[in-house]
């Protein structure tokens, strides 16, 4: 039968109080044996539990309410966009594409699709964002030529819109 709540039971019932702090200090000793058993994985991860329990004593110890109290909310506003910026500059090395060097034409991709020179310059010239008389003008050919360059080049690279012709040129490393 259990004992009421704070009475000894089992191995300790029918002990006396003097006799209880010696039992409880074998039982320590008994645990400190088993640590200093432990294998290199259980004394790591004993000493990451103790200084997480340190850590959570200095907390306590700091007393969150008064930190509150003395020091400015503009303080707080501060630390925390700081972090972000932080953050956010993290992130942004992290995601940006690292350069690659100087830029080389793929000549191999331009041979496979058969690309000319003069669809080669045109397609410079739409990477660039010109329309087709400016083309024209900047080629010194006429807008009709330009328009049927522009088609071939839709063509050859199998799409439908400027857009898409200067992603794809870009992807196969034929523009910049």
């Amino acid at each position: 039968m259990p004992g009421k709540l704070g009475q000894p039971t089992g191995a300790l019932r029918g002990r006396g109080p003097a006799e209880r702090p010696f039992f409880v200090r074998r039982a320590a000793l008994v645990m400190l044996r088993d640590i200093c058993q432990l294998s290199g994985m259980g004394k790591t991860a004993l000493l990451y539990a103790l200084l997480l329990a340190g850590a959570a004593t200095l907390l306590g110890w700091i007393e969150y309410h008064h930190l509150v109290r003395t020091i400015s909310t503009e303080f707080y506003i501060l630390v925390i966009a700081m972090g972000f910026a932080g953050l956010g500059l993290w992130v942004g090395h992290r995601l940006t594409a690292r350069s690659r060097g100087p830029f080389e034409i793929n000549h191999a991709a331009i041979t496979a699709l058969g690309l000319t020179a003069r669809e080669c310059e045109v397609l410079e010239q739409l990477a660039g964002g010109h329309s087709n008389k400016e083309i024209a003008r900047a080629l010194d050919i006429s807008p009709n030529t330009v328009k049927t360059h522009v088609a071939r080049l839709y063509d050859k690279l199998e799409v439908q819109r400027r857009t898409q012709a200067i992603d794809k040129a870009r992807r196969l490393s034929l523009i910049r």
